[in-house]
């Protein structure tokens, strides 16, 4: 074991170094998504109006994102299929792409 450590310390190391890098960066990323995410606005003063307006709109922002999520998956689905469908059948894929680009609104 201890033969193999020294053999291979530099490669060790190194892919320790890209581990901790990648680790880092996706810490990040998650960091500036969770900081883009919507702050709660503290209302002052007793606006009641206005604290009832904030939470209709986060009702509807609420159901827009309830309703957005299956879309998203099922769109997710349809371009996962037709990398699946590329990789099989190019000139398939590509006449369904133009069908897709030329003849749906």
């Amino acid at each position: 074991m201890k033969e193999f450590i020294a053999k291979y310390q530099k490669v060790i190391v190194g892919t320790g170094a890209v581990a901790v890098l990648l680790v880092c960066y996706l810490q990040q990323k998650e960091l500036a998504k969770l900081r883009k995410e919507q702050n709660i606005n503290v209302v002052v003063g007793g606006d009641i109006q206005k604290a009832q307006m904030i939470d209709s709109l986060q009702n509807v922002i609420d159901s827009v994102t309830a309703e957005n999520l299956p879309l998203q998956m099922q769109l997710g689905k349809y371009e996962v299929a037709l990398e699946l469908l590329k990789e099989e059948d190019k000139k398939a894929a590509d006449k369904f792409e133009l069908i897709l680009t030329t003849q749906t609104e």
